[in-house]
């Protein structure tokens, strides 16, 4: 099936003009979003990232454009439809003073109260496992405010897990997590894409956590403007991450994962130890061939 017949996947944009306070952001942004996929968005500060982020999400109203959500226009939806059938983890949250970590991710149960429906043994079911998968399970009777950082975006994270959508958008998930809590949470993401069929957008700055975990990488420039998008392997280049974000440096597979790795280039000052002055007087641009003609070793060389 070809991209000119393929059928329309459940969350796109097209044509977005998007702003802030006045300020343009985007202007004729088209984003398509593949279902089942685990798309990371990528580019420098201020580009755009989480702008067309919460957009997806219909916490920002385009200036002009539309989103659609399963082949309408997000807007037509009541809010607590689209809730059931997307969440969001904004990039900062609020938590209303006093409440308990248990009481906030009950909170991700809202869109599936009704008159008709109160609280049953399946919500209570859904908020358990959401605290389980994020490790604060016991953390249930603590306060909000008594917490972390890193543990706080654990528990905002667990309450958009107890939601139970298929579509999750997470702006900036990993952060205040410490290095091991950052694989966790992009671990667990993984898994839900990979193992239960979710469809996970996430907005991240390590451009190697995306590459390890992106089956679809979406490269944005400054302006709001696609830069590049696709499969990591096929995306990424040493060229394409000096473009974008102005820093000269090497891709090398993963040696866990053989995705690609960006190593950014040694500033012309560094000598590694126990080098000699002869050597680092030979060296050049970190990327060049050494004074003495010597190759670099073919594993650590650019690719296109």
């Amino acid at each position: 099936m070809t991209a000119t017949n393929r059928p329309a996947s459940r969350l796109r944009a097209e044509g977005l003009t998007l702003s802030y306070d006045q300020r343009t952001v985007a202007t004729d942004l088209t984003v398509d979003i593949p279902d089942h996929s685990f798309t990371v968005i990528i580019g420098p500060n201020a580009c755009g990232k989480s702008t067309l982020l919460t957009a997806l999400a219909r916490m920002l109203k385009p200036r002009a454009g539309q989103v659609y959500l399963d082949g309408a226009a997000i807007a037509s939806y009541r809010s607590r439809e689209v809730a059931r059938r997307l969440g969001l983890l904004p990039q900062t949250s609020t938590a209303p003073g006093g409440i308990t970590v248990g009481d906030l991710v009950a909170r991700g149960r809202y869109p599936h109260q009704g008159i008709l429906k109160q609280w049953s043994a399946e919500d209570e079911t859904a908020v358990v496992d959401a605290m389980r998968q994020t490790g604060v399970l016991e953390l249930a009777d603590r306060p909000v405010d008594d917490l972390s950082g890193g543990q706080r975006q654990r528990v905002w994270l667990s309450m958009v897990l107890a939601q139970q959508t298929s579509i999750l958008l997470l702006d900036e998930p990993t952060t205040y997590l410490d290095i091991a809590h950052q694989v966790e949470v992009l671990d667990l993401c993984a898994e839900l894409h990979a193992h239960k069929g979710h469809t996970v957008v996430a907005v991240l700055h390590d451009l190697n956590q995306a590459c390890r975990y992106a089956t679809h990488l979406i490269v944005m420039r400054p302006g709001g403007v696609i830069a590049a998008e696709g499969d990591p392997r096929n995306v990424m280049t040493a060229e394409l991450v000096e473009d974008v974000f102005g820093l000269p440096c090497r891709i090398i597979p993963d040696p866990e994962t053989g995705t690609p790795l960006m190593v950014p280039a040694a500033p012309k000052w560094y000598a590694p130890a126990g080098a000699t002055s002869a050597e680092t007087t030979g060296r050049t641009d970190a990327g060049d061939v050494p004074a003495d003609g010597a190759a670099h070793d073919p594993a650590m060389a650019k690719t296109s």
